[in-house]
């Protein structure tokens, strides 16, 4: 007989073997429900094994067969619906046959135990003990009430209802399933309402004119909201991609990109005229990168000096010092880019030595476009601080001549500083104007002319170019320019064996500094495009607005800090294949020689019909200019061409 269980008698806990075999409590935890709440007494393990012997005798018992009877309890048949053996658990309705005859005495220990909802019990894991008498104290005392379905709440009733049909979860499982459902419940019935916020806070709308004046005055006294601009250049730029759906009645084009103009030039702090000229260049979801590039200085790159060293060696000994780099391109045989260093790039023992030269990528472009040879006369007509002209020795492995020359005295200092450094032997420093090139020194084989320019490709390095420049300093660049690239084009020998080339470049990207000086300069010389020799960057403009340029400008190259990851570059390679100048140009050489010796007066001066020096349709011209147009054309063709001393 088992020991029967007396109320009165107070817990003693559990016996020496419940300590030693700790291993049973931890199974039967899978049977019982998680930590009761405070008030409600624990189960001795015997009180446990008890339990689960019980519930294996409910779910094993034959189909009609008679309950054992307890104190107070009647004998009743079972169930036809009763649970077979085998099958895990016991559904709702098993409560009212396993419930005892007298619950009202028992409630208190009906509470202390509440058996796991899911009642499974794996068959020959415990021991079967004691049955007759045992049997029913254990139902008289610890069998479950038909009342515990009323001390339930709705959720856990309906998680019982779905124990049966979803296998060996256990309470904890359900829960957080339910939960889950729930939420995910809440999430698809607030979606669509969300989707239509957002929805309605997509339609832009144009401010009205009121408001921008508003916005106008407060400009004058605080800071532009950046954030609110913003918000309406990107619902500006959506708007324009999609005008004829999304533009609202009655507005027009023009409207949407003047607010798109002046927005962007508040938030980038651009002058108006030059995000005019951006706009006219890139379609507008271009623009929005360029101007975001410009903002972001470019990689550090520098060039390895390839008389003193090779790049593998370079690249170990600067790892070494802690430098993080990695070859410039596939393009590229000498370029490294530095992505961080712990040493100054500036004054490490092998920028001392010479091994290398910090030089930006897009300016070793126009060096590998120019592909010089051994043993050749070369020009560089703007060759400060000497980036280029190193280069173009180390190409030439110090072989042949070169002559840098610089308008300017000052900056010709680092020429010579670098070349002296890098170790650069057959180079000639000159300081002339290279307007007057020709006359100095002729007979190049090759030249490359690096043009002074408006800056506009090199933004991230020199930010006051957003606001200094206006369209008079675009113009007097570019009829700088045109008159450097006549002059470096008379320099150049056609007849040259393995020569004939002159490579003009800018760090601009104006179409007035670029195309138009190359267009202009295919007009008044014997020379053609050819390919840079470069296999990436845009092609160059054939037309732009109303201006229609050379077909062979395709083969010009355009680079910028959006796309390539450099400053923004212009690169155009021509051929000479003609010494003599075209008839139109030497028609205006004696207009030049008779301007030359008199001095322009600061009056006026009479044009002598008499004279008849000025024969041809060009002297009928001239003689039909009025006065001060005559005077003007006099005074550029004598500074252009200057008699000597």
């Amino acid at each position: 007989m088992g020991r029967k269980l007396d109320p009165t008698r107070p817990k003693s806990g559990p016996g020496r073997k419940a300590r030693k075999q700790r291993g049973a409590e931890v199974e039967l935890a899978r049977f019982l429900p998680p930590e009761p709440e405070t008030g409600r007494k624990k189960l001795s393990s015997h009180g446990r094994k008890r339990a689960a012997k019980r519930r294996l005798g409910a779910g094993s018992g034959p189909t009609g067969r008679k309950r054992p009877l307890g104190r107070g309890g009647g004998g009743e048949p079972e169930p036809a619906g009763q649970t077979p053996r085998g099958r895990s658990g016991f559904s709702d309705g098993n409560s009212k046959w396993l419930a005892p005859a007298k619950a009202k005495k028992t409630a208190s220990k009906r509470n202390s135990m509440e058996l796991s909802s899911d009642g499974e019990v794996e068959e020959g894991n415990w021991e079967m003990e004691e049955e007759d008498g045992s049997s029913e104290e254990m139902v008289d005392d610890y069998g479950a009430s038909s009342s515990e379905e009323e001390e339930l709440l709705p959720i856990e009733k309906a998680a019982l209802k779905q124990k049966p049909d979803r296998g060996d979860l256990s309470e904890d499982d359900s829960e957080e399933e339910e939960e889950s459902r729930q939420k995910l419940g809440q999430k698809e019935e607030e979606g669509p309402d969300l989707q239509i916020n957002l929805d309605i806070d997509e339609q832009f709308k144009l401010p009205t004119s009121e408001q921008i004046e508003k916005e106008n005055i407060l400009f004058i006294s605080e800071p532009p909201d950046l954030h609110t601009i913003h918000q309406r250049i990107k619902g500006n730029m959506e708007v324009l991609q999609d005008f004829v759906v999304k533009r609202e009645e009655g507005r027009t084009r023009q409207e949407y990109l003047a607010l798109l103009r002046r927005d962007m030039a508040a938030y980038y702090s651009y002058s108006d005229f030059l995000l005019a000229k951006f706009m006219d260049i890139f379609p507008l979801p271009e623009l929005i990168n360029f101007l975001e590039a410009n903002e972001v200085p470019r990689p550090v790159t520098i060039r390895t000096n390839t008389l003193k060293t090779r790049r593998r060696d370079l690249a170990q000994a600067l790892i070494n010092r802690g430098v993080n780099l990695d070859p410039l391109g596939k393009w590229s045989k000498t370029g490294l880019v530095i992505y961080d260093s712990s040493v100054p790039i500036g004054a490490t023992p092998e920028y001392l030595a010479g091994h290398y030269m910090l030089q930006g990528a897009s300016s070793l472009l126009p060096v590998m476009a120019l592909a010089p040879q051994e043993n050749e006369r070369i020009l560089d007509m703007c060759c400060a601080p000497g980036g280029k002209t190193s280069y173009i020795a180390q190409l030439m492995k110090n072989t042949g001549t070169i002559l840098a020359n610089d308008s300017n005295a000052e900056r010709l200092r680092s020429v010579v500083g670098n070349l002296h450094r890098l170790g650069v032997t057959n180079t000639v420093v000159s300081n002339c104007d290279g307007r007057q090139f020709p006359k100095v020194l002729g007979g190049f084989d090759r030249v490359l002319l690096d043009a002074p320019c408006s800056g506009t490709g090199v933004i991230s390095k020199d930010p006051a170019v957003k606001t200094n420049k206006d369209e008079k300093d675009i113009l007097r660049c570019a009829h700088l320019q045109k008159e450097l690239i006549l002059s470096a084009i008379d320099s150049v020998n056609a007849a040259s064996e393995t020569g004939g080339y002159i490579v003009y470049c800018t760090c601009s990207i104006m179409v007035e500094e670029n195309e138009w000086v190359v267009d202009y300069a295919l007009k008044k010389r014997n020379v053609r495009l050819v390919a840079t020799g470069l296999d990436f960057g845009k092609e160059g403009f054939t037309r732009f607005k109303d201006r229609r340029f050379h077909p062979s400008l395709k083969s010009t190259r355009r680079f910028y800090p959006h796309t390539h990851n450099m400053d923004g570059f212009f690169i155009a390679k021509f051929k000479k294949f003609s010494n003599a100048i075209p008839q139109a140009q030497k028609d205006e050489e004696p207009a030049v020689e008779a301007a030359a010796p008199s001095a322009v007066p600061d009056t006026a001066m009479e044009p002598q019909p008499k004279k008849k020096k000025l024969e041809g349709s060009k002297a009928d011209k001239e003689q039909k200019l009025p006065q001060p147009a005559l005077k003007k054309k006099h005074s550029l063709q004598a500074q252009r061409k200057p008699l000597k001393a």
